[in-house]
């Protein structure tokens, strides 16, 4: 189990990295909530980007995307509403991301899925 999180954790820092060198500005890292977590929050312009960053190592279970099914989009928006509630931004313009991060021996790619719910 330590792998998997140190995996993600790897992803979720080169995530945020890519993340400001395209000029986006991180607000908050892994805001967990009783409806789930949200890995990045991010503003982009005027819009605030609730990011979800899958990381694999090999496609033995398929792409990163795969592991955003349903039930994960409903608790991904659950926790949206929830932030934006807690914060008083219910009026913002909002953008939920995927970021996938395919992890190699020496280098790893980045797949930037923007809107995805």
């Amino acid at each position: 189990m330590y792998y998997k999180q140190e995996i993600g954790r790897m992803g979720e820092n080169i995530a945020a990295n890519y993340l400001e060198k395209k000029g986006y500005q991180i607000i908050e890292r892994n805001f967990m909530a009783r409806q789930g977590e949200i890995d990045i929050i991010a503003k982009d312009k005027e819009e605030i980007v609730f990011i979800e960053v899958k990381t694999r190592t090999n496609q033995q279970y398929g792409n990163p995307i795969d592991g955003v099914n349903t039930v994960k989009q409903k608790h991904l928006i659950q926790t949206v509403e929830y932030y934006l509630y807690k914060h008083h931004l219910e009026n913002s313009f909002v953008r939920i991301d995927v970021i996938e991060v395919y992890l190699y021996p020496t280098i790893y790619r980045i797949c930037h899925r923007k809107q995805i719910i």
